[in-house]
């Protein structure tokens, strides 16, 4: 290699060990620039009745940060008080599902009942987790200047990528060749639109199945229906591995009343994700985008692992723009036009 070659490696691995070091100012960053370009819709949406931009990002983000503040006042204390509600019960689902195995051991064969006394430990696991939880989230109101500025950096770099995010738009192209810039335009605007189509219609998923469960937790007459309900919602954001843990709960939780009512619990579930899987994302969503499951699931592992608590929120909007970047950099400019080269 020439010296030009080593110091590019050198420059590029130096590059890597410092973005890697601030990995969590980068996530932080992705975040601002995910929320204003889904706030950018709103503005645009806003200025049609000839409101000037400025006064549209106002209004915008006042109707943010009273969403924020309407759900931190009104929605977390009631779903705190559910969960401390639901940690008081636990030991009687416990105990409730020890009861059940034993008369099924009478029935079944010793074999095949081990195989469900993982059940036994699940509402410890999950009386431990949501103990941890909420004392996690009571340290963090106690000692809340870290997240606090964090929160403001994030909302000041939303601002300010969503008061003129053309200007930061093209510095972003001009970092590429000027011959791959129209392309790079191109593949910005698809990664916009597939952001955009699939969070919009995420949490209008997310309000319906919120609902939906609400109600079908109430007619079962499920203890804390609300807070399972919540739970389902916000898990909706997570396809596949997020609809599948908020099961768990409310199927505990029935046990209380009678083993069929958990079995009601989890066709419930059954139902609702159908209804989502064929009817609800098919009409809400803009434009299709093509997560594959066993993606979706080492996407969200990984990146819980490498980031933390925001990876885990960030997984699938990096999963889009990187598969999107993969299949139009990689895949159609780079391995396809290598092979037609090949073939002449």
């Amino acid at each position: 290699m020439r010296l030009g070659q080593w110091l590019g490696l050198i420059a590029l691995v130096i590059s890597l060990y410092i973005l890697w070091q601030i990995r969590q100012v980068v996530l932080l960053l992705f975040a601002a620039v995910v929320l204003a370009t889904v706030l950018n819709q709103v503005v645009r949406r806003i200025q049609r009745y000839r409101i000037k931009r400025g006064i549209a990002i106002a209004i915008t983000m006042a109707i943010l940060l009273a969403l924020i503040v309407g759900f931190f006042a009104f929605i977390v204390p009631r779903i705190i008080n559910q969960l401390e509600e639901l940690v008081s019960v636990l030991p009687q689902v416990s105990v409730r599902i020890r009861t059940w195995l034993d008369w099924l051991q009478s029935i079944v064969p010793g074999a095949i009942l081990e195989q469900f006394r993982v059940l036994e430990n699940l509402p410890q696991q999950l009386q431990n987790w949501i103990a941890g939880l909420l004392g996690n989230f009571f340290v963090l109101l106690n000692n809340s200047l870290a997240a606090i500025l964090s929160f403001l950096l994030f909302l000041v770099l939303t601002i300010m990528l969503l008061a003129n995010p053309s200007r930061y738009r093209d510095i972003f192209i001009l970092g590429f060749p000027s011959f791959y810039r129209q392309r790079i335009n191109e593949i910005l605007s698809e990664s916009e639109e597939s952001l955009v189509g699939w969070i919009q219609g995420t949490l209008i998923a997310m309000v319906v199945i919120g609902l939906v469960s609400f109600i079908g937790l109430s007619i079962l007459g499920v203890p804390l229906p609300l807070v399972n309900a919540t739970l389902a919602g916000l898990l909706e954001f997570i396809p596949n591995v997020g609809p599948t843990l908020s099961v768990i709960p409310p199927a505990l939780l029935s046990l209380l009343d009678a083993p069929w009512k958990a079995g009601a619990v989890i066709l419930l579930y059954i139902v609702i994700q159908q209804f989502e899987s064929l009817v609800l994302v098919p009409l809400i969503m803009k434009q299709e985008v093509d997560l594959m499951p066993v993606f979706t699931i080492l996407s969200v592992v990984v990146f819980a692992s490498l980031f933390g608590f925001l990876g885990l929120f960030l997984a699938i909007p990096l999963l889009i723009v990187l598969q999107i970047w993969l299949k139009e950099v990689l895949v159609k400019d780079v391995m396809n036009k290598w092979q037609r080269r090949q073939n002449n």
